[in-house]
C-alpha cells in the first residue's frame, strides 16, 4: 500500500511527526494498511462517490479511501498534531483531499461534500456511538449518506446488530435496524492497533434503506424506545407507565403482552407501540 501511494510506512509517519495516541481523543491508531484499504474496499465503489472520515489520525484509512478511488475524501480530524501528516497525502493525491482541523460534533460537513456520499472512519471511542446516533437520526430520511463504513468497539458493534431477546439488544440495535441494514463485516483484535485497546474492535457496514421498515413518527418511537430501555428489567407496563395513562391499552393494541419487558419485543411492535400512541393523539 505505501509503494502504490508512494508515502512512508504509518510507524514512520507517527515516528516522525511525533504522534503518541492520546487516550483523551480516543485515540488507538491502525497501522497495517492492508487492513485500512481492505476496510476501504468494505465501503464499496468510492470512485463516483465523496467520502467522510472522521478521526482520520495520521491517515493510514484515508489512503486506503484514496488507494481505492475515492472521489473525494474530507476528512475531520480533532488534533492538531495530526495535520502534517494528513497534508502530505493532500499533496499526494492533489484535489481530492480536504483536512478540517476541527470537533467532528460541531462541523457540518455538507458544505464540503457532493452526493453521492459515504461515510467511512475508524472512530475515536470516545464520540462513536454519539455520531451513529446522529447519522441514524436525521431531520430527513433518506438521509444524505448512502452508507456507513464505521469501525466501534465490538461490544457497541454487536449491539448494532443484535436481535430481540438478547443482553446487546436495546436502543441502538433499534434505531440501527429501523431504517438501514447493519451487518458486522471484520473483527479486529487489540494488537492490530497502535496502542492497543483492551477490547476487540469490528468493523460494521450500514447501508442506508430508501424508507423506514414499518411505519412509525420518529420522536414517538424514539421516545418509548428510550424509555423502555432506560428501565430494561421492568415490565413495560410499568417502564412505560409516564408515557401514557393508558399504556396497557396501547401495548395490547399493539400486540405486546403488557407483562413484557423491552429486550423481548420485536423493532415492529415498537413501531405499533408508536402508531398506538400517536393515533390516540388524534
Amino acid at each position: 500500500m505505501s509503494q502504490i501511494d508512494g508515502l512512508p510506512p504509518l510507524r514512520d509517519v507517527i515516528a516522525t511527526h511525533q504522534l503518541s495516541a492520546k487516550k483523551s481523543l480516543g485515540q488507538n491508531f491502525l497501522l497495517d494498511l492492508n487492513l485500512t484499504a481492505k476496510i476501504a474496499r468494505m465501503a464499496g465503489d468510492l470512485t463516483q462517490a465523496d467520502v467522510l472520515e472522521v478521526g482520520p489520525g495520521p491517515g493510514g484509512l484515508t489512503r486506503g479511501l484514496l488507494a481505492e478511488g475515492a472521489r473525494k475524501v474530507l476528512a475531520i480530524e480533532k488534533d492538531a498534531r495530526c495535520m502534517a501528516a494528513l497534508a502530505e497525502i493532500e499533496a499526494a493525491y492533489p484535489g481530492r483531499l480536504e483536512v478540517i482541523n476541527a470537533d467532528a460534533l460541531e462541523v457540518d460537513p455538507l458544505a464540503h461534500l457532493t452526493p453521492p456520499i459515504k461515510i467511512a472512519a475508524n472512530l475515536p471511542y470516545n464520540v462513536g456511538t454519539e455520531l451513529l446516533v446522529r447519522w441514524l437520526t436525521p431531520t430527513d430520511w433518506p438521509p444524505v449518506w448512502e452508507s456507513l463504513t464505521l469501525m466501534f468497539q465490538r461490544e457497541v458493534a454487536q449491539r448494532i446488530v443484535a436481535d430481540p431477546g438478547s443482553k446487546a439488544y436495546g436502543r441502538l440495535a433499534i434505531l440501527s435496524q429501523w431504517r438501514t441494514d447493519p451487518r458486522i463485516v471484520m473483527d479486529l483484535p487489540p494488537e492490530a492497533f497502535t496502542p492497543a485497546p483492551k477490547v476487540w474492535s469490528a468493523v460494521v457496514h450500514i447501508k442506508a434503506l430508501p424508507e423506514p421498515r414499518f411505519p412509525a413518527n420518529p420522536a414517538t418511537l424514539s421516545r418509548v424506545v428510550a424509555t423502555a430501555f432506560n428501565q430494561r428489567r421492568k415490565m413495560l407496563r410499568s417502564s412505560l407507565k409516564g408515557v401514557s395513562l393508558d399504556i396497557e391499552a396501547h401495548l395490547t393494541a399493539a400486540g405486546i403482552p403488557p407483562t413484557e419487558r423491552a429486550e423481548q419485543v420485536s423493532l415492529e411492535a415498537f413501531c405499533a407501540l408508536a402508531r398506538s400512541l400517536d393515533s390516540a393523539k388524534g
